[in-house]
């Protein structure tokens, strides 16, 4: 089996900056750590290669300071890794993303699964998973928690949709998205780290896409534009009302209406 799993290196903390021009954030591999959601995705990729056998490749797109999460996935236990890089790609919204994202899978040949995290703490969309398998025509599941059966051409998954569960049975090739669930990340190995100090990875530019033209990527490529971003100001204000409930429910209700709430 050959599984493909989607991850991307996002911000550490919510101290990030922001290209005046563009209004995206600035991606240069500083105090950044790999999508959480993510780590889950590689957890059942891992769990499904000891059980099953598989070969693991991993796929990000970012500046070359993205290699950082391609070498985490490596001392974890994938087997190849793929980084899409290029000043075109920049700024990208979730539609030339996925986009971007399903020709560099395009470039990397078979695959019988693709795994994706739930969504990115740097966007919370949850989109590009399942626009990724629109991009490449296969079927998919989202807010899968749990994998019940892999089978020789399909595999087996339990969707969490808040209220209910759904048990799905999937023909390969397929996609799924993961969410915290029924698996716990492991650690990098340290002995991986060392086995694998020179791991060479391969970097995929807009020259080795299928697709040539440069209206589908990046800012070119996106319908949707940042149009501000900034940084939420911190504080502690606050205020201590007393008195009666039906004095509290004036006082409560004045401050709603003057901050234009009601």
């Amino acid at each position: 089996m050959n599984i493909i799993t989607c991850i991307k290196q996002v911000p550490a903390s919510s101290d990030v900056k922001i290209d005046p021009e563009t209004g995206a954030m600035i991606r240069d591999g500083k105090n950044t750590k790999m999508n959480p959601y993510d780590l889950y995705g590689l957890e059942i990729a891992l769990k499904i290669k000891e059980q099953h056998g598989a070969f693991v490749k991993v796929i990000t797109m970012g500046p070359p300071a993205a290699t950082s999460v391609l070498e985490e996935a490596i001392w974890m236990g994938c087997d190849d890794g793929y980084l899409m890089t290029d000043r075109k790609f920049a700024g990208a919204d979730v539609v030339a993303t996925s986009y971007t994202l399903s020709q560099g899978i395009r470039f990397m040949g078979d695959y019988d699964l693709i795994i994706c995290g739930k969504q990115t703490t740097d966007g919370d969309t949850a989109q590009v998973g399942a626009e990724l398998a629109e991009h490449l025509g296969i079927p998919y599941a989202c807010y899968v928690d749990k994998i019940i059966e892999v089978k020789d051409k399909s595999i087996v998954v339990r969707t969490n949709m808040d209220k209910t569960f759904e048990t799905l049975e999937i023909a390969y090739p397929c996609l799924i998205t993961v969410d915290k669930g029924s698996v716990t990340p492991r650690l990098p190995s340290y002995k991986r780290s060392v086995e694998f100090k020179d791991k060479e990875f391969h970097f995929v530019t807009f020259n080795d896409l299928p697709d040539q033209n440069e209206a589908s990527y990046g800012l070119k490529g996106s319908p949707t534009q940042v149009e501000r971003m900034f940084n939420p100001d911190k504080n502690t204000n606050k205020v201590v009302l007393n008195g009666t409930e039906e004095e509290l429910a004036n006082k409560l209700k004045d401050i709603l209406k003057e901050g234009k709430y009601l």
